[in-house]
């Protein structure tokens, strides 16, 4: 079943992750129908992705694929990177 899933991180750097936005189009498209991006107000290196009709065991996979840490390394991206999802 697809659902509606968070996922929170932090970067390293908030300017080097939001120019790799259309890097992660193209490599969540299997996974989510969109998502949308959010930055913490009090903490500009925290984000959230918000992924919508998200499979969600595909993209845990694409998440936690080592082929994609060079993704993850260009973007700045910190572990861990969690994932959340409704219950109620």
């Amino acid at each position: 079943m697809k659902k509606t899933i968070v996922g929170r991180h932090k970067v390293g750097d908030f300017d080097v992750w939001l120019k790799g936005h259309q890097d992660r189009v193209d490599l969540f498209a299997p996974a989510v129908s969109s998502f949308r991006t959010f930055q913490d107000t009090d903490d500009p290196n925290s984000v959230m992705v918000v992924f919508e009709d998200a499979d969600v065991e595909m993209l845990g996979a694409i998440i936690n694929d080592p082929k994609n840490q060079g993704i993850k390394d260009r973007h700045t991206v910190l572990e861990p990177v969690v994932l959340s999802m409704q219950v109620a």
